[in-house]
C-alpha cells in the first residue's frame, strides 16, 4: 500500500512532488552541508523564539504576583541574550541560504547555456531568442527559490511553530485545542487554490516572454520600424502583451491572497476564544496570569509562521512553474553523440559531397543526392536561383546540420566519424550579413583565434585592408562597434569579418560573398581583402558578383537541390546552357562594374 502511494505521488514528472524531489536530488544533495548548517541555525532561532514566549510568564508572575525586581531583571537579561542569539543565528542562516541560492542560480544558468550551445541550428529555426533569455532568467532563479522555500518552511517556520506550540500546550492545553481549530478550514482553502496559481503563473511567463521578444525586435529593427512607420503596430503588440501580463498578475494576486481573509477571520476567532477563556482562568478561577501571557505570546508569535506554512503550497506552485521551465531546457536531448569522436586530421583540405540529401522539414527536400568535389587550394563557386540549396551546402560543410543520407568527406574522412568541433576548427566563414559581437574592434578580430597577440590582430587587419580605417578612429582598435556592428559601415564590417577569418588561419574558407550588398568603392577594398584570404586555401563561394564567378576554378550551377551544370566560366558560357542563360540575364547588364546580383537571397 505504501509503495503504491509513493509511486502515484511521483507519477507525474511535472507534478510538485516529482519536481521537488528532483531539485533535492540534483541540487540539495550537493549542498547538504550548508543546508544542514542553515537548518541548525534556524533551530537555534526557533528555540530562542520559543524561549522568549516561555519566560514571559515567569516574568509577569515575578512582577505582578511575587513582586520581586531581581526576578524581573533576570528575565530582562535573559530576553536580551535570547534576542541577540536569535539575531546572530538569523543572520547566519540567511547569508548561508543566499550563498547556496546564488550558487544554484549560477550553476543552472551555466547548465542551460551549455545545453543551448549543444543544439544544432535547426533547434533555433522556429524559436525566438527572447524565449531563451526569459527561460534562463526565470527558470534558474526558481530552482533556488523553491529550495529556499522548503528549507525555510521546514527550518525557520516549522521548528518555530513546534517550539511555540510546545509552550502553548505546556502552559494551557485546553486553550491550545481552541487555537488549533483554525487549521483544517485554512488547509482546505489553500488546497483548492494551488492548481489555479500554477496555470496563471504559466500565463505570466508567456506574456513576459512576448514583451521581451517585441522589445528586442524593436531595438534591433529600429530603422525598419521608422522607415515603414511601424510605430503603431509594434506599440499595439507591446501594449497587448503588457495588458495580458497585467491581467494575469492581477488574477494571481486575487487567487493567491484569497485565503487571507478567511485565515485572518479564523485567527480572530481563535484569539478571541483564547482571551475569553484565559480571562476566565485568571479572573474567575484566580490562577496566576503568567501562564496566560506566555500562551498569548506564543500564540501571537506562532501566527506568522503558521500562515507561511499554510501558504507554502501556493508559493511553491508559483515557483515550481519556473522550475518546470528550467527542466524543459535541461531535458532536451543532446545532439552530440554519447561517445566522443576523434578530431579530424587535415592534410590538404579537399571536400567531397557524395549523394547528399537533406531536408529542414520532412517531405520538403532541399538537397537531392547532390555530389561534387572541391579540390584543395582551389576556388569552387556555387551559383543559381534563390532557394536552390547553396546556403544549405555551407550549413552542411560547417556541420551545423547532418545530412539525411549520403556522405560528406573532408580529406577522405567521413563527417559522421569525427568531431564536429574539430571540423569547424579548420574552417573560416565570411557571410553577406556580418555579425559582430558587442565590444571593440580588437575583440571582434581576436575572436577568430582566441589568445591571438596584438601583433597578430594588427597584421590580420592590415591584410584585410581594415587597418587604414581603424587607425582613423580616435580609439583605434579599442573603438566600440555597437550592437551588431551598428557603428561601422557595411564595407568596414565586412573587412573586420575578413580580418577575423584571416587570423583564424584555416585551410578552408567559406564565402557567402561579402560584396553582394556593397557599393563599388567598398567592394574594391573587400575584394582585395578576399584575395589575401583565399590564397592557397580551399575556398567555397556562393557567388553573387561577376568578378568572383569568372575567377573560380570550378563553378557549379545549383537548382532545386541538384547540380545541373559544372565547369569553368568560359566552358559554361560556350555550352549556352543554364549558366549562360543566368549570366546573360543577371551579370551582363553591368559587367564593367560587376554591380548586378546573381542571387539576392542565398538558398
Amino acid at each position: 500500500m505504501l509503495t503504491r502511494f509513493w509511486r502515484e505521488l511521483f507519477a507525474d514528472p511535472n507534478g510538485s512532488p516529482a519536481l521537488i524531489r528532483r531539485l533535492l536530488v540534483e541540487h540539495g544533495s550537493s549542498h547538504w552541508r550548508r543546508y544542514l548548517i542553515s537548518f541548525a541555525l534556524m533551530a537555534v532561532g526557533a528555540g530562542c523564539t520559543a524561549g522568549m514566549a516561555f519566560i514571559v510568564g515567569p516574568g509577569i508572575d515575578e512582577a505582578y504576583t511575587e513582586r520581586r525586581f531581581a526576578g524581573v531583571a533576570l528575565v530582562g537579561v535573559t530576553m536580551i541574550v535570547l534576542f541577540t542569539i536569535k539575531g546572530l543565528s538569523t543572520y547566519g542562516q540567511a547569508v548561508t541560504l543566499a550563498r547556496v541560492g546564488n550558487e544554484i542560480i549560477a550553476d543552472n544558468q551555466r547548465r542551460m547555456f551549455d545545453k543551448l550551445l549543444g543544439q544544432d541550428a535547426g533547434f533555433y529555426a522556429d524559436r525566438h531568442s527572447s524565449e531563451f533569455a526569459a527561460r534562463i532568467t526565470f527558470g534558474a532563479g526558481s530552482a533556488a527559490q523553491v529550495l529556499s522555500l522548503v528549507i525555510n518552511a521546514l527550518g525557520r517556520d516549522l521548528l518555530s511553530l513546534i517550539g511555540l506550540v510546545a509552550v502553548m500546550v505546556w502552559k494551557a492545553p485546553f486553550m491550545a485545542i481552541l487555537a488549533f481549530m483554525v487549521m483544517p478550514p485554512a488547509v482546505l482553502t489553500v488546497r483548492k487554490l494551488m492548481k489555479r496559481v500554477r496555470a496563471i503563473t504559466l500565463t505570466q511567463f508567456g506574456g513576459g516572454a512576448d514583451i521581451l521578444k517585441t522589445m528586442q525586435e524593436t531595438i534591433q529593427g529600429f530603422k525598419i520600424i521608422k522607415a515603414f512607420n511601424l510605430e503603431t503596430v509594434v506599440r499595439e503588440q507591446v501594449y497587448e502583451s503588457i495588458a495580458a501580463v497585467e491581467r494575469a498578475s492581477n488574477k494571481l494576486a486575487r487567487v493567491a491572497n484569497r485565503s487571507t481573509p478567511l485565515m485572518e477571520a479564523l485567527g480572530g476567532f481563535a484569539i478571541a476564544g483564547v482571551f475569553i477563556y484565559g480571562g476566565y482562568r485568571v479572573l474567575v478561577l484566580n490562577l496566576p496570569p503568567g501562564e496566560l501571557f506566555s500562551f498569548i505570546t506564543a500564540f501571537l508569535l506562532a501566527y506568522e509562521p503558521a500562515k507561511r506554512i499554510a501558504r507554502l503550497n501556493i508559493d511553491l506552485h508559483n515557483a515550481l512553474t519556473g522550475v518546470q521551465v528550467l527542466f524543459d531546457i535541461l531535458d532536451i536531448p543532446d545532439r552530440e553523440p554519447a561517445r566522443p569522436r576523434p578530431d579530424i586530421k587535415i592534410t590538404r583540405g579537399g571536400i567531397e559531397f557524395d549523394q547528399v540529401s537533406f531536408a529542414y522539414r520532412p517531405g520538403n527536400p532541399v538537397l537531392r543526392q547532390l555530389s561534387f568535389v572541391a579540390k584543395p587550394g582551389e576556388v569552387t563557386a556555387f551559383v543559381g536561383p534563390s532557394g536552390g540549396g547553396k546556403s544549405t551546402i555551407f550549413n552542411l560543410v560547417l556541420a551545423l546540420y547532418a545530412p539525411n543520407s549520403g556522405t560528406i568527406r573532408l580529406d577522405g574522412q567521413d563527417y559522421g566519424a569525427v568531431s564536429e568541433e574539430s571540423i569547424r576548427r579548420h574552417i573560416a566563414f565570411v557571410g553577406q550579413d556580418v555579425f559582430l559581437f558587442h565590444g571593440t574592434i580588437r575583440h571582434n578580430i581576436g575572436l577568430g583565434r582566441p589568445g591571438a597577440s596584438e601583433a597578430e590582430i594588427i597584421a590580420a587587419a592590415r591584410a584585410a585592408h581594415a587597418d587604414e580605417f581603424i587607425s582613423q578612429f580616435a580609439a583605434g582598435y579599442d573603438t566600440m562597434v555597437g550592437e551588431h556592428g551598428a557603428q561601422l559601415s557595411g564595407g568596414q564590417r565586412q573587412r573586420i569579418a575578413i580580418a577575423r577569418a584571416l587570423i583564424r588561419d584555416a585551410p578552408i574558407i567559406l564565402l557567402d560573398e561579402p560584396t553582394a550588398a556593397l557599393d563599388t568603392e567598398s567592394e574594391r577594398f573587400v575584394q582585395d581583402a578576399m584575395g589575401e584570404l583565399i590564397k592557397g586555401r580551399t575556398t567555397l563561394v556562393i557567388a553573387h558578383r561577376l568578378h568572383t564567378v569568372t575567377q573560380a576554378d570550378m563553378i557549379h550551377v545549383v537548382e532545386k537541390g541538384v547540380i545541373v551544370e559544372s565547369g569553368r566560366h568560359t566552358e559554361l558560357l560556350a555550352r549556352s546552357g543554364r549558366y549562360a542563360h543566368f549570366y546573360r540575364m543577371r551579370f551582363s547588364r553591368d559587367s564593367a562594374e560587376s554591380m548586378n546580383e546573381f542571387s539576392i537571397v542565398p538558398g
